[in-house]
């Protein structure tokens, strides 16, 4: 991936807004103010994130699996792994989201 998911996702909850965890990252897909939802792929049991896809596309919002859920915390200035976050407002990362395939 030329664009770095984890630099992106920290340049919008440095100058954005962004949305923490599964259940309000479900709701923010759901209300259809995110811009971008990213999960991860080592989250066990694979449940708790394998709907955040299918809704993603029946909402036409971008979604990006990373490969690590404690560089995902890491990247929105948390000190545990995040299973899942959505860019609400993008600040500065707004032309980095619009990059992503």
């Amino acid at each position: 991936m030329a664009i770095n998911v984890y630099s992106i996702i920290e340049k919008a909850w440095n100058t954005g807004k962004i949305e923490k965890g599964t259940n309000e990252v479900t709701k923010a897909i759901e209300r259809g103010t995110a811009k971008l939802v990213v999960y991860a792929s080592d989250i066990e049991p694979k449940e708790i994130v394998q709907h955040l896809p299918v809704l993603c596309k029946e909402k036409g919002i971008k979604c990006v699996e990373v490969d690590s859920k404690k560089k995902l915390g890491i990247s929105v200035g948390l000190p545990v792994a995040a299973s899942s976050v959505a860019v609400i407002e993008a600040g500065e990362a707004d032309g980095d989201i619009v990059g992503l395939k």
